[in-house]
């Protein structure tokens, strides 16, 4: 496994960039004199994704699927891989270690180094699975031809016990600070935030938690080691004894970088990841609600000391609308505020649009939601979302029980969607669609032709309005509607790299 550590250079001098850094904007071109042109976007060469430790349920089985669209202008070679990140032989409640076999999925990817994946060609997606509660997280890098939104979907079933129901996260690269409302130390709850680590070296990490207070004082949070390259879950009712139903948890990496994310599993009423919030912004879009949600939960927090007043809206399939009786969220700085919005969708597809009504304050949000009734209630998960910018790929995607959902809250946006080959046989297929302004749809997905197997999905602008988007997977376990929410930001793909010109007059100062 090749261990070396990844490093940004400098735009004027290479062109690879690490997919966790690859969203740089161009400098602007009247900032920087004569001296550098337009910045082109270029395809990143070099790509690094992390996967959480699936889950410690025996009952589990997990399905990776790995897929990179094609994108022009990249060099015929390449390749991408996943491998098993070590576990400590000593650290939080939950760990186990991996198991050393030669089977597929990543349980063949233990000590014995086997991969769990290797993609074959870029626009075909690859599949494996695993089961059981031992399977490992995982580490992954891709270069050349393979890197540009390469996206990998880990999906785990659970039939029984707490958490159940579908849990589905994508691995992300790795980064240096987390924001994740919405998290709980109540009794009900379990939840675990996962720290991995890529890199040659330890990172530490520090764990801030806050709750309808401010913050919750915590015992063990400061100065957590992650080893290199392996993974370390923490339980958040180990890190203080207040229990709280909404907590936001706040990663903070002071040394190194670390891959993070939450699950957040429920006695009753199973559970899912969640992802990190977007970074704080005044103005905020949870998109994908599904239409049959009963019963929906807004979390947002204030990183800084001023309030923040929300303006709460919904856009629906027929345009913004403002619901009766939650009109706006009043936000205490440093504080963790929650509402309930109950049904909120009322069976049509919907986004929540958070909006200052006065000055605009950072603020970081998400939404649990719920499907089902009594007993047979399942959970998940929708963070804030970055917009889907230049391409968003999503992995892991079925014939049926796949919906995909759009909204352009500023203005109508018109989006193409292609669906890949399955892993298994198909052919792809592409469809143009116009999301008016300030409207959520559940878009008619081009299923491929023939398709077999499982299927990747790209969703391309071809406006300038913004536009977000997630992607829900749906099935039925034992009489639960199972379900699992991932947000569609940018993939990554490219990078913006100034246009340079030689300037010799340097040498003379």
């Amino acid at each position: 496994m090749n261990r070396t550590t990844l490093s940004l250079i400098a735009a004027a001098t290479a062109l690879a960039a690490v997919t966790g850094f690859a969203a740089l904007s161009a400098p602007d071109p009247a900032a920087t004199g004569d001296t550098a042109g337009a910045a082109a976007h270029l395809p990143v060469e070099r790509t690094s994704l992390l996967c959480p430790s699936p889950s410690t349920s025996d009952l589990a089985e997990t399905a990776y699927t790995s897929f990179t669209p094609v994108t022009e202008g990249t060099e015929n070679e390449g390749g991408a891989e996943l491998r098993a990140a070590e576990r400590p032989e000593s650290g939080t409640d939950g760990e186990k270690d991996g198991k050393d076999d030669d089977s597929g999925g990543s349980e063949g990817a233990g000590k014995s180094g086997k991969p769990v994946l290797e993609p074959e060609e870029p626009g075909k997606p690859v599949s494996g699975d695993t089961t059981g509660g031992e399977a490992p997280a995982l580490v992954g890098t891709a270069d050349g031809r393979f890197a540009p939104g390469w996206t990998v979907q880990q999906t785990t079933t659970v039939s029984a016990g707490t958490g159940r129901g579908l849990q589905g996260v994508t691995c992300s690269a790795p980064d240096t600070e987390f924001w994740f409302p919405g998290t709980s130390t109540a009794p009900d709850r379990t939840d675990y935030v996962h720290l991995t680590n890529p890199d040659d070296s330890a990172a530490v990490v520090d764990i801030e938690l806050y709750g309808e207070d401010g913050v919750l004082e915590t015992v063990v949070g400061e100065g957590i080691t992650v080893q290199p390259h392996s993974t370390e879950p923490v339980l958040l009712s180990t890190l203080t004894e207040e229990q709280q139903t909404d907590v936001t948890v706040h990663v903070v990496v002071r040394s190194g970088r670390v891959g993070a994310a939450v699950q957040a599993l429920d006695d009753k009423l199973g559970g899912d990841w969640l992802t990190a919030s977007t970074d704080p912004a005044g103005s905020l879009v949870l998109p994908g609600i599904p239409q049959d949600a009963t019963a929906v939960r807004l979390v947002a927090f204030v990183p800084g000391d001023a309030d923040a007043d929300l303006k709460v809206r919904l856009a629906s399939p027929s345009g913004l609308i403002t619901p009766a009786g939650h009109e706006t969220l009043h936000v205490k700085g440093g504080m963790t505020a929650a509402v309930d919005l109950g049904d909120i969708t009322r069976g049509e597809a919907g986004s929540l649009v958070l909006t200052p009504t006065d000055g605009s304050v950072p603020v970081v949000a998400a939404v649990r939601v719920l499907r089902g009734k009594g007993d047979a209630q399942e959970s998940a998960f929708i963070p804030a979302a970055r917009p889907v910018g230049t391409r968003a790929t999503s992995a892991g995607n079925t014939a049926k029980g796949t919906t995909l959902s759009v909204t352009a809250p500023e203005g109508t946006a018109r989006i193409e969607v292609t669906a890949s080959a399955g892993t298994e046989g198909g052919t792809p297929a592409s469809r143009t669609y116009t999301i008016k302004s300030g409207t959520t749809q559940n878009v008619d997905i081009p299923v491929p032709d023939g398709l077999k197997g499982t299927y990747a999905l790209t969703v391309e602008p071809r406006s300038d309005t913004p536009v977000y988007a997630s992607r829900t997977l749906a099935a039925t376990e034992n009489g639960v509607p199972a379900f699992t929410v991932q947000p569609l930001p940018d993939d990554r793909g490219t990078v913006a790299v100034p246009e340079a010109e030689e300037d010799l007059s340097v040498l003379q100062k």
